[in-house]
């Protein structure tokens, strides 16, 4: 890997995400009811390899909404991976019902079983 890559751009995202993830955390003080925040800190959690924070956050988004599709359809994604056919199936549908097709449709796709 090149010094460019390494030490300038890679360092240069880092920053930019920590920056992000505290903005996010941020918000959650502010807005602990609000389930957005928990979904996006969530995302940035999950680029770097912080699974099961990220998983306890939209699973704490979805108790807040259990309507909100995105973080359904994050879940899937992440229980996917993870082999639990079951809650991935589960929250798929849950997303789906509420506007989301895009997980039902992978696991579908990939004839995952129900």
């Amino acid at each position: 890997m090149s010094f460019w890559r390494k030490e300038v751009i890679e360092f240069a995202l880092d920053q930019q995400t920590l920056e992000h993830i505290r903005e996010q955390q941020d918000w959650i003080a502010r807005e602990p009811s609000n389930p957005l925040p928990y979904k996006n800190l969530a995302q940035l959690l999950r680029m770097h390899g912080r699974q099961e924070e990220a998983l306890g956050l939209l699973l704490e988004a979805v108790r807040l909404d259990d309507t909100f599709a995105e973080a359904h359809a994050c879940l899937a994604e992440i229980y996917a991976v993870r082999g639990d056919t079951k809650a991935a199936w589960r929250h798929a549908h849950a997303a789906e019902l509420s506007g989301e097709p895009r997980a039902a449709e992978l696991l579908r796709r990939y004839r995952v079983p129900e």
